[in-house]
């Protein structure tokens, strides 16, 4: 009987790292989904998601690219600043040390088996990180409901 649920814990442990592409925020606030397309289409698809709702897109930051000029290797990153001061004001209202934290930024990124991912800091996190409580509770789950649809439309 031991062996029995030894068995179906490693395959339900398998099973739960073998699928990868379920987006996963982690203790330290960064949920990060898989995508089924290159580094630059996830950004270019993310971009298009944004323009669509007017969002500001304030740079996007090829760290391979920099890293070649320096003579360094590293896999596809790309770094993409965005945001909407409608809602970020709302929070720097509440704190102004989210500033840190703010425009929002998401990473496209390749991993060493080729595969590529999108992560971004939840809004939660921030608003744990920045102290903000009640105050900025409704710019908080705006802010999580329209990261995670543009975040979806860039991977799928």
């Amino acid at each position: 009987m031991q062996r029995i649920i030894t068995a179906c814990l490693s395959i339900s442990i398998g099973l739960m790292l073998a699928i990868p592409s379920i987006a996963q925020a982690s203790d330290n606030g960064i949920v990060t989904l898989r995508s089924h397309h290159s580094v630059p289409v996830t950004l270019d698809r993310l971009i298009h998601a944004l323009k669509q709702k007017h969002m500001t897109i304030f740079a996007r930051i090829d760290h391979s690219k920099g890293a070649h000029g320096v003579g360094l290797a590293l896999r596809p990153t790309e770094l993409l600043i965005f945001g909407n001061p409608k809602i970020g004001t709302k929070l720097m209202e509440c704190k102004q040390t989210a500033g840190l934290d703010l425009p929002l930024k998401a990473l496209a990124w390749q991993d060493a088996k080729g595969r590529v991912w999108l992560s971004y800091n939840s809004p939660e996190y921030i608003a744990r990180r920045d102290h903000l409580g009640h105050c900025a509770a409704g710019a908080v789950a705006t802010m999580h409901k329209a990261l995670h649809a543009f975040a979806e439309q860039a991977v799928k």
